[in-house]
């Protein structure tokens, strides 16, 4: 394992962008920690200019991506506890937002493991489960959402299969997800995102898990492209399908899955990027978003820090999670 420092927000944001720093949750942490090095050798005489300094780094990292809720999340958080707090001295607000910086980032890991203490109790012994892209120690702070599930159920003493689909084009179920799994001691198995329609019509897999980037006020929720095509399968085939994601994931000010905005990303990612030599012509369109959307009616249920949101999500998930 290689580790990244960070020490500038430019170099932040684009570590962001080339996805080095990646996962919901990650965004979110990654976000607050983003707008203290954009400030902290502000050389600002009063709280006003300060905060017009706040809001101009904010809008500069959430142009990094567009579709986690977290990262926008993380940014609010830091803009309101500098407002909150404007006419205190500048040294004293940039003492401030370091602390709401942190406050972020140990929140995220004590969600991570509520959010795999719920659900674990959906696991069984001996069940097969698959999952998609990397919901685990490498998109959050620390533990996972939908693989800290699986490492809770494991804790408990519930072994079980996990397959892994390997998400294309960028890989992080063949790279990451399988890597975690491996070094937890989880019997994994990873499989071409292309198989999973064969193995649940072989009853090979019992449940599906996967985690979110933003989920709407009615239950919709964006994920890693590949998770729609989960869902779809897993209600084919009679198959619970289960999201895992903390609080910050929920966007209320969206009414559905229309609404949430879906990044769009390089063509060279499905061409070239893990290939000695280009797979397509240069001249060939590419269409690739980074996520889908699931519609609610295909969840089962929501695993949140706040406990396990089942339908109707509109009136659930406002009960549980505001």
């Amino acid at each position: 394992m290689n580790y990244v420092t960070i020490s500038d927000l430019d170099s932040l944001c684009r570590s962001i962008k080339s996805m080095r720093i990646r996962g919901a949750p990650a965004l979110g942490a990654a976000a607050g920690w983003g707008v203290y090095l954009g400030i902290k050798d502000s050389k600002a005489r009063d709280g006003i200019t300060f905060n017009r300094e706040v809001r101009r780094v904010a809008n500069y990292i959430g142009r990094s991506r567009p579709t986690a809720r977290n990262l926008f999340w993380g940014l609010e958080r830091m803009m309101e506890a500098s407002q909150k707090n404007r006419n205190k001295s500048v040294a004293m607000l940039k003492k401030i937002l370091f602390k709401e910086a942190r406050q972020i980032m140990e929140e995220d890991q004590k969600a991570c493991l509520r959010i795999g203490s719920y659900g674990a109790a959906l696991i069984n012994k001996r069940d097969a489960l698959l999952t998609i892209c990397n919901a685990g120690i490498l998109a959050t702070i620390d533990y996972g959402t939908a693989l800290g599930v699986v490492y809770r159920a494991l804790r408990q003493g519930k072994k079980m299969e996990v397959f892994v689909c390997e998400t294309r084009p960028m890989l992080q179920g063949a790279r990451l997800t399988t890597w975690e799994l491996k070094r937890h001691g989880v019997d994994v198995t990873l499989i071409c995102d292309s198989m999973a329609a064969s193995l649940m019509a072989q009853g090979k897999i019992k449940k599906v898990f996967t985690g979110a980037d933003r989920i709407a006020a009615n239950g919709d929720a964006a994920n890693k492209i590949g998770t729609y095509a989960l869902a779809v399968l897993a209600r084919a085939h009679k198959i619970p399908f289960y999201i895992a994601a903390p609080a910050s994931t929920f966007d209320l000010n969206i009414k559905n899955g229309r609404g949430i905005p879906i990044e769009q990303r390089d063509k060279r990612e499905v061409t070239e990027l893990f290939f000695k030599k280009p797979i397509a012509g240069k001249d060939i369109k590419v269409f690739n978003p980074a996520f889908d959307v699931t519609p609610h009616r295909m969840i089962s249920a929501i695993i949140t820090d706040k406990g396990i949101i089942r339908p109707p999500y509109g009136k659930n998930i406002r009960k549980i999670v505001t």
